[in-house]
């Protein structure tokens, strides 16, 4: 008997050709036609560049909703910041930590920070990164003058910043002790520091080179779920902050809120000198609601706020009443007072500078003397309307004063009395008024009397 061997080929060889006409059977079924790859997740870019406030947190909570809606790839928060609110932060963290998108921080350009509160904004990325050139850390709690607390209240605040850090530094494998240091001992580390002691993942001069550097990087979720980035060839996405955002985030800056209440200031006292001249009053006005708008959004410390108010009165009394400049020093102390004690926030980034305040308490200092001074010059200069602007007024006796007549002054016809008798046609000045009748006497040169005067 003689198999066939002609039919029969090696199981391995089989195989082979097996897998080899699966793409065809697949292409016959489909009609001819191959499937599209699916399109690439698109990466949402978002700025924080000013002091952490609700209104980065607004933003930032937005943009991870829209990375969200877009089914991202990424979101990359370019950060540039000098610290902020503790409470803003926490918020700020929560949005990352609770995003389904992974989310990348990225400290740039160069010579950007993230320092204090940015710099646990950085800790809380999947991925942390920076542009060389740029420094993070310095995240120690300092009190309102920008010293250190001290007593209970300091442990308090630093245990619980430390705990904070720690539990960040470990959910991404990064150097805890190093990232407490920096909240213990306020350290600070540049990009490359950074990089090398494991407190950032990477650094990228751009942001292009950044999505191609993390291409490929696992990261894990609060979850335990882990996602592949896909960001190389990805489409970009700006979240950038709406022009109201914008706007909100400008009156936000205390230094913007102390200029606005100076400028306030100055308006409405210039108008309740000289009422009625609108410009300054209205321009006051709006200046001091934009203030209290920046006030609204920022921690107000009732005391600070008591002390600016305090100092408006003692400049608008000045004005009044004349206290040879106490009103006007006790002013200028409760206006520099307030303004450092103005805002309930131990971060320095939050509070008004002294380049700001002593600027402001000069011009205010500078408007309160000129209006002393046009108070005092009216006071000085005589009065030429009403019953008083008679006074020294010269004219002629109409007729005879005996010691009762009339005479003609300023155009018009009076009665008039003389203490000494008075001639028809002879020059008089008038000495004093009482109701309608002029006291007068006679003057001894004729010439004296204004041109016109006469009847």
């Amino acid at each position: 008997m003689f198999e066939n061997h002609a039919t029969r080929l090696p199981p391995p060889l089989g195989i082979i050709c097996l897998l080899l006409a699966l793409p065809l059977l697949a292409q016959g079924e489909g009609g001819g036609e191959a499937e599209a790859p699916p399109p690439e997740a698109p990466v949402v870019v978002v700025p924080i560049r000013s002091a952490i406030q609700p209104v980065a947190a607004e933003v930032l909570d937005d943009a991870v909703r829209r990375a969200e809606s877009e089914d991202a790839a990424a979101l990359v928060v370019e950060l540039d910041t000098p610290g902020g609110l503790s409470t803003s932060t926490r918020d700020m963290i929560q949005s990352m930590l609770g995003s389904r998108v992974p989310v990348v921080v990225y400290v740039s350009p160069a010579g950007a920070q993230a320092a204090s509160a940015g710099f646990f904004l950085l800790m809380a990325a999947d991925v942390a990164a920076m542009a060389p050139g740029t420094n993070a850390g310095a995240s120690a709690s300092v009190n309102l003058g920008g010293g250190d607390i001290e007593g209970t209240m300091a442990k308090k605040v630093e245990q619980d910043s430390r705990a904070q850090m720690r539990a960040l530094a470990k959910r991404h494998g990064r150097n805890v002790e190093l990232a407490e240091e920096a909240v213990t001992e306020a350290r600070s580390f540049d990009a490359q520091e950074a990089l090398d002691d494991n407190l950032i993942d990477l650094i990228s001069p751009s942001l292009p080179q950044l999505l191609r550097d993390i291409d490929g990087r696992t990261v894990r979720s609060v979850s335990g779920d882990e996602t592949v980035l896909r960001t190389a060839d990805a489409l970009i996405i700006r979240a950038d902050p709406t022009p109201f955002q914008r706007a909100r985030s400008f009156l936000a800056q205390p230094d913007i809120v102390a200029l606005l209440f100076t400028a306030a200031g100055i308006g409405l006292m210039i108008e309740l000198y000289n009422p009625g001249a609108i410009l300054p009053g209205v321009v006051g006005a709006i200046c001091g609601i934009l203030a209290f708008y920046g006030l609204s959004v920022l921690p107000v410390n009732a005391a600070g706020l008591a002390l600016l108010a305090l100092a408006a009165i003692f400049f608008i009394v000045e004005i009044k009443v004349t206290s040879y400049g106490l009103l006007t020093l006790a002013g200028v102390t409760c206006l520099i007072l307030g303004g450092l004690m103005l805002f309930d926030t131990a971060e320095p980034a939050l509070q008004v500078s002294l380049s700001v305040l002593i600027p402001s308490a000069v011009a205010i200092v500078a408007v309160v003397l000129f209006l002393m001074f046009q108070v005092l010059r009216a006071h000085r200069t005589r009065v030429k309307t009403g019953a008083e602007g008679m006074v020294t007024e010269r004219g002629r006796a109409w007729t005879d004063l005996a010691p009762q007549g009339k005479v003609f002054v300023h155009g018009e016809i009076w009665d008039a009395v003389s203490a000494t008798p008075v001639s028809k046609g002879e020059a008089i000045e008038v000495v004093a008024v009482d109701g309608m009748v002029l006291e007068v006497r006679p003057l001894l040169v004729a010439t004296a009397v204004p041109a016109g005067s006469s009847g």
